[in-house]
């Protein structure tokens, strides 16, 4: 029998945080979190549609959440955001992302896709961990992609495209460091004999902004205009593209390590457990990305 949101437990007395929460995944995500009693945290770089989504969550569920500025591309900014968090935290879903967007640096000299894809979410759980600690069964969900599959490898060079630049490659290099970050987050915390469950979740293809909205800071394009197409014409809705973050989030004895996605192709469909590639499950990898990100950041975790 398929799961769905029907199938989320009762939330109560349970915190979260959602990145990029202000529309597409993370808001369906928060969304659903709220229905079922959770108390949510909106963190956003956009104080405005941080307040917009705030009051249409508040309208739709009757609960209100609380909003956290957030920018993923500066790590001050992660620094600061993580600072202003006292309360212990129950679940964080690292789900924000830019994908495809000509090239641009982060605040710190980072290539943009990677920055704050990646580097940006290691740094706010290692800033969030004591948080988490502080939980009786802490989740961290790492959102990838499909696009992990279409890329063979990483270099510490990626993360500021020293080799040169080419969208696509970067983005899927982002979400293949995403899944590397969690089964590694997996591995590092169930050694220190952690109750921390580390998981990871794809939407497939799911209609939201994300497709277009980096394709078009060049402008409107060939490109631009054929993702906004097949999106309207293949993808499945955001709220279908967030069931595999909340089945991860929320379900009751989901084993430590575990990425879900879409049962159709890995598509579209109903969630279900689904297997990263063996670039991504490569502990040696795993191992140099790690420390390729404390380099980067100044930020260790376990």
């Amino acid at each position: 029998m398929s799961w769905s949101t029907a199938d989320i437990p009762d939330l109560t007395g349970r915190r979260a945080l959602v990145t990029g929460a202000t529309s597409g995944l993370g808001y369906e995500t928060a969304l659903e979190l709220l229905r079922h009693g959770a108390e949510v945290i909106l963190a956003a770089r956009n104080p405005e549609k941080s307040a917009r989504a705030a009051a249409d969550l508040k309208a739709t569920t009757g609960q209100t959440p609380e909003v956290l500025e957030l920018d993923l591309s500066d790590l001050t900014s992660v620094a600061k955001a993580a600072a202003q968090l006292t309360e212990p935290l129950d679940l964080l879903v690292n789900n924000a992302g830019v994908m495809a967007t000509p090239y641009r640096q982060t605040v710190d000299g980072f290539e943009l896709q990677f920055g704050t894809n990646h580097l940006g979410h290691f740094a706010l759980t290692a800033q969030l961990l004591p948080l988490l600690m502080r939980a009786d069964r802490p989740r961290v969900i790492t959102v990838s992609s499909f696009m992990h599959k279409s890329v063979r490898g990483i270099s510490q060079g990626d993360f500021r495209a020293a080799n040169g630049y080419r969208k696509w490659d970067s983005y899927s290099k982002s979400k293949l460091a995403n899944l590397l970050f969690m089964l590694e987050l997996d591995r590092r915390a169930r050694a220190a004999g952690s109750s921390l469950l580390s998981a990871g979740a794809h939407p497939g293809y799911a209609s939201t902004n994300l497709q277009t909205a980096g394709a078009g800071l060049d402008g409107v394009t060939l490109e631009s205009r054929l993702l906004g197409l097949g999106t309207k014409l293949v993808a499945q809705s955001a709220a279908a593209g967030a069931m595999p973050t909340l089945y991860a989030a929320t379900l009751p004895g989901l084993p430590p390590g575990s990425y879900v996605g879409p049962s159709f192709l890995e598509f579209r469909g109903a969630p279900k457990i689904v297997r990263p590639t063996r670039t991504a499950q490569d502990p040696e990898l795993a191992r140099r990305l790690w420390a390729w990100s404390v380099e980067a950041t100044g930020l260790d975790l376990f």
